[in-house]
């Protein structure tokens, strides 16, 4: 069947800018990503330690285990996205494939059964390991898809801002919802609350899957004279420095990101007293990254450069972790003041990071000959899940130094373990990953030169 990508592309500043339903349709994948990766990152820990019934090591062990697969895996998937060819392209066609999966596996995953507690680390290893599996499946190409939809560097910056308000908007509803939804579905069974409730956020998933597909266009392809070689992308990827630099970036940011969303429902629950807070809080907080990533431009332009921009705001989110610390735990005001303006601060990173990816896609095809969007981007995700499969681990075997045990009242080496995990360790990370940030070598001046050179290589064709 033939491919909706063309084999040529004309030059970039010459196609028009990104129509809004495109945007927004684009934007409806990362929603429906974030109805379940909103509860993986937040509500996941304390569902298996304090629904299921498993303890905090050996939650800690399985996150690490199950994601260390998962993102494995990802560059694999990139591979097997970058060779398929149908009408529908490369990336969009994933988009249905994976459906009936995503939707089965959500719902298998987050029902409890009476297994004893071997039987229910089994279960609990072998349907998470497929849900993410079915993860990587259908993010993958959803990711890489951003990279194929137009040629300029400034449409996919501000595309990726577009992502992440279906992002922010995905997890904001799940931090908002899902306390709330389990108690009404479970009737104070909060075992049969959480399957009814992923169930839901299942089937609004598959809906909004289905939009970015019916709403979006591959219009980027390789070269013509391009090459498929499994040698030469794995080649391409490893002499690529502003990706290799990437990849560290990723697992520092996402790092301290996930040591700290690791522990917030249990912070909340243990140390403040009131687990609906950690709703709240995480609520406001992607609230406001609505609004901040929407202004990602605006911060690049103040900071002089997507790179200058990224390091910025990490130290400076850096500086607000440490200061939560001294806030007292049971001062929800100032809590909330604080996660405001950190939310802020934090929302442009991740679209700042995909539009770098994007670009370092093209510095592949500008220096070394070489387009590989799909392998690209399936490391940008991979790289991801690195720092998501290591950050929850550690705050969970943290969680097991300190002492703490499910649903009694916890000692004081655990409530003060619980707000470093909260504060001083995740600030200690962030300082490490604005360092990762200066070996990042494209600037504004070398994406003008790259743009100019792939679309003068696309007209010769």
């Amino acid at each position: 069947m033939q491919s909706q990508e063309t084999s040529s592309k004309p030059a970039a500043e010459s196609v028009p800018p990104l129509k809004w339903t495109e945007k927004i349709g684009y934007a409806s994948g990362d929603f429906a990503s974030c109805l379940y990766f909103g509860v993986f990152m937040n509500f996941l820990p304390i569902f298996y330690t304090d629904v299921f019934g498993i303890s905090a090591a050996a939650v800690g062990t399985m996150i690490f285990a199950t994601r260390t697969w998962d993102w494995i895996n990802d560059p694999m998937m990139g591979m097997v996205a970058d060779r398929t060819k149908s009408r529908f392209g490369k990336f969009r066609p994933w988009l249905l494939w994976i459906l009936p999966f995503w939707v089965a596996l959500g719902i298998l995953t987050f029902t409890t059964f009476d297994l004893g507690a071997t039987g229910k680390i089994v279960y609990a290893y072998l349907t998470y390991t497929l849900l993410m599996m079915a993860y990587t499946a259908i993010n993958v190409p959803y990711s890489a898809l951003m990279g194929v939809m137009t040629p300029r560097s400034d449409q996919r910056t501000l595309l990726s801002s577009f992502r992440f308000v279906g992002a922010f908007a995905g997890t904001g509803i799940v931090s908002l919802t899902l306390q709330r939804m389990v108690a009404f579905y479970g009737g104070g069974n909060d075992q049969k609350g959480y399957t009814l409730t992923i169930a839901t956020y299942a089937a609004v998933s598959a809906l909004a899957f289905f939009i970015t597909f019916i709403t979006t266009k591959e219009r980027v392809a390789p070269p013509a004279t391009q090459k498929t070689s499994l040698s030469k992308d794995l080649g391409a990827a490893a002499k690529n420095g502003p990706w290799r630099a990437l990849i560290v970036i990723s697992v520092l940011t996402v790092l301290w990101i996930a040591i700290r969303g690791g522990a917030t429902i249990h912070f909340f629950k243990y140390v403040s007293g009131n687990e609906l807070w950690g709703g709240t809080f995480l609520f406001v907080g992607s609230l406001v990254q609505l609004v901040g990533v929407m202004l990602t431009k605006q911060f690049t332009q103040i900071f002089g450069g997507k790179k200058k921009t990224f390091i910025a705001l990490t130290l400076i989110n850096a500086v607000f972790l440490a200061v939560f610390y001294f806030i007292p735990p049971k001062n929800f005001t100032l809590i909330i003041a604080h996660q405001a303006v950190s939310a802020f601060m934090t929302a442009p990173l991740m679209a700042l990071f995909w539009s770098m990816i994007a670009d370092s896609a093209d510095y592949g095809q500008w220096k070394l000959g070489q387009r590989t969007t799909g392998l690209i981007f399936s490391t940008g995700t991979s790289s991801m899940k690195i720092g998501w499969s290591i950050g929850p681990a550690i705050a969970l075997w943290l969680l097991s130094y300190f002492g703490f045990q499910a649903n009694v009242a916890q000692s004081a080496d655990t409530i003060e373990g619980l707000k470093l995990i909260m504060s001083l360790i995740p600030a200690g990370v962030a300082v490490l990953a604005a360092a990762s940030v200066l070996f990042y070598r494209i600037d504004a001046k070398m994406e003008a030169e790259m743009e100019k050179a792939i679309a003068e290589e696309a007209e010769a064709q």
